[in-house]
């Protein structure tokens, strides 16, 4: 699950490895985000889609507004202005508010392994995004590496077991749509901003979006077991809050190409989590499609490369 959260008053290192702080960074993001998946999973039965979103983002918004707030210069940093803040409120609503309730309905059908290969096509759909609207361009490797992903999701939807499976399947591609299309616009919006600010304003607004299921939200909590509440308080305060801080530290000393193939390690993570605390794994034909997914989406990346490089 990679994204554009790149501060803008940092360069990226260019060197030829990370140094170890960023390593260890990108490593916490990615084990942070495969288990989101899980976590999800587990939540599911005594949260509804919207309510665990909310409570997610309401934790996370909590916990950023504080690490936001201690920082210097914090209120300088808020983009002032009608367009950037369109531009974060968009990617607020699609990505954060809209993927985490598209992947949650997932998870209420497929296991935590499938939804994550399914996610996982969002890279792809990013840079076909960025090629149409920023001029990025389409390169020969891009189409290929989309055809080659459209087979591993074919195979994925062949392997579901009846309707309800299929309806998991297709809730995890509308999740890796919103994903992409909310990337697209906070890339836009990291133009006026560092990237900090945009996931802690991004919280939010999310937040605020998903507060009509607060009363959902009450009365489900007022009946879930404790180990639910502890699954929805830790998707708040870890994959969300941390994770993305810790990617947004890893990103601004990292070349964006070679941090992101790390973000590939998501779904191989979250399957093998999923297996050892949830005592579940992806079909057959879950992991063949999944592993044809993400070879096409890796496929797809080999684009932009400088001659001299």
């Amino acid at each position: 699950m990679s994204t554009e959260l790149q501060p803008r008053a940092s360069a990226p290192t260019t060197g030829s490895t990370p140094d170890w702080r960023s390593a260890v960074a990108a490593l916490i993001a990615v084990v942070l985000w495969a288990s989101a998946f899980v976590a999800i999973r587990d939540a599911g039965p005594a949260l509804s889609p919207a309510p665990m979103a909310l409570m997610r983002l309401a934790v996370a918004a909590a916990a950023l507004t504080v690490l936001a707030l201690t920082r210097r210069g914090a209120w300088q940093r808020i983009p002032r202005g009608r367009k950037p803040l369109l531009l974060i409120a968009i990617y607020a609503v699609l990505w954060l508010a809209g993927y985490t309730v598209a992947l949650n309905s997932a998870e209420r059908h497929v296991d935590a392994g499938t939804a994550a290969l399914l996610v996982n096509v969002a890279p792809l759909l990013v840079a076909f995004g960025a090629g149409m609207l920023f001029h990025e361009g389409l390169p020969r490797s891009l189409i290929v590496g989309a055809l080659i992903s459209m087979t591993g999701v074919a195979a994925i939807t062949v392997g579901t077991d009846g309707h309800r499976d299929l309806l998991g399947v297709l809730l995890g591609l509308a999740a890796a749509v919103l994903y992409a299309v909310g990337v697209l616009a906070q890339k836009a919006a990291l133009r006026h901003t560092d990237g900090l600010t945009a996931i802690w304003l991004g919280c939010v607004i999310g937040t605020v979006v998903l507060l009509p299921w607060a009363p959902q939200l009450a009365r489900e909590l007022a009946v879930a077991p404790a180990r639910t509440i502890i699954d929805a308080v830790y998707l708040g305060l870890f994959p969300t809050a941390i994770g993305f801080t810790a990617w947004s530290y890893a990103l601004s000393r990292t070349p964006a190409g070679r941090l992101t193939a790390t973000s590939y390690a998501v779904p191989a993570i979250s399957i093998v989590m999923s297996w050892l605390l949830l005592d579940e794994v992806p079909t057959p034909w879950a992991l063949v499609g999944g592993a044809i997914c993400l070879a096409g989406v890796a496929i797809s990346r080999r684009t932009s490369r400088p001659k001299n490089a």
